[in-house]
């Protein structure tokens, strides 16, 4: 796997562990039956160059005008392969993954509140095929790195990398827990749609904070609901038909856990409702979303009777 280059932005020697989840030896240790295909599919992409790229107002890599039609017929082809395509919107030499979600929305709503990116080392934990990390190097990151178990997603992302290879961008097929957590060396650490997922959230965001150097910014998005200081919705069995919720706090108990934790300047700074036209199903992702786990008579509650979707951000500073 393409990450030889990351070993020269590796200053801090407990962050080597990482490179060991980029390595030939842990991709196929997971003994996953579709490796094989993904690979495949990653040696079949055409030989294209960009004439230019655009990673700060969305994530574009040449342009039409860059390749021939049957190239481009190639690559639409391959990257169609390693559907379902959930992170995005992508466009690659006039191929335009539309996605599930439209990740763009959540940067925009979250980039004016954030410090400045330019120059930092970002984590980003659950990072899904690393749409955001392209954005955060668009910003100027001089690194980010990204975390995810699913190694469907760490596939489309090599196949999107092949044609940036010198965008300090990776994504790891791991997951937080088997990241040391006493790094302490980024700037930034994001976590997106995990905390909720979390059986312990307490101990995830003790864990972000192990990845934080002193002083460094930890940027939290995650379902809330809405309710006094010491809430949290526990499900009964599946939220928005998803099984694996645990606890869907109040804006206040969130700010209250970071504050717990040991962070500083907690604040909340966007909460908006999740709406079928940001996650919907589409010609890259053919399986149910959204609108199929809300109630059909009452679309602002699940199928299951909770409040629909509701996300927050929150900044919080690392002491």
């Amino acid at each position: 796997m393409p990450y030889r280059r990351l070993d020269s932005f590796l200053n801090n020697p407990a962050m080597a562990q990482l490179l060991r989840f980029s390595s030939d030896q842990w991709y196929n240790s997971r003994n996953n039956g579709d490796l094989p295909r993904w690979r495949q599919v990653h040696a079949s992409l055409p030989d294209i160059v960009p004439g230019d790229i655009d990673l700060q107002t969305c994530v574009r890599i040449g342009s039409a005008d860059d390749c021939s039609d049957t190239e481009r017929q190639q690559l639409e082809s391959a990257l169609r392969q390693l559907m379902p395509w959930r992170k995005g919107p992508y466009e690659l030499f006039g191929v335009r993954i539309d996605t599930e979600w439209r990740s763009d929305w959540k940067w925009e709503r979250l980039l004016p509140h954030l410090s400045p990116l330019a120059g930092r080392a970002i984590l980003d934990v659950g990072c899904g095929n690393g749409y955001h990390c392209f954005r955060m190097a668009g910003a100027g990151a001089r690194l980010a790195i990204g975390v995810d178990p699913q190694l469907a997603y760490a596939m489309q992302f090599q196949c999107i990398k092949r044609y940036l290879p010198e965008v300090p961008v990776y994504v790891l097929p791991a997951t937080l827990d088997q990241v040391s957590h006493e790094i302490r060396a980024f700037d930034t650490v994001f976590s997106m749609g995990v905390l909720y997922h979390r059986r312990s959230p307490i101990d995830h965001l003790l864990q972000l904070q192990g990845c934080l150097r002193r002083g460094g910014e930890l940027v939290l998005e995650t379902l809330v609901v809405e309710g006094p200081e010491g809430y949290a919705l526990t499900p009964r069995d599946r939220y928005g038909r998803m099984p694996n919720v645990w606890y869907i706090p109040s804006c206040d108990t969130t700010l209250r856990w970071l504050e717990r934790c040991g962070f500083r300047n907690c604040r909340l700074v966007d909460v908006s409702h999740t709406t079928v036209a940001e996650q919907r199903s589409t010609d890259w992702m053919r399986f149910e979303s959204l609108i199929d786990c809300l109630d059909p008579a009452d679309p602002s509650l699940t199928v299951e009777g909770y409040p629909g979707p509701r996300r927050a951000i929150f900044i919080a500073e690392n002491r």
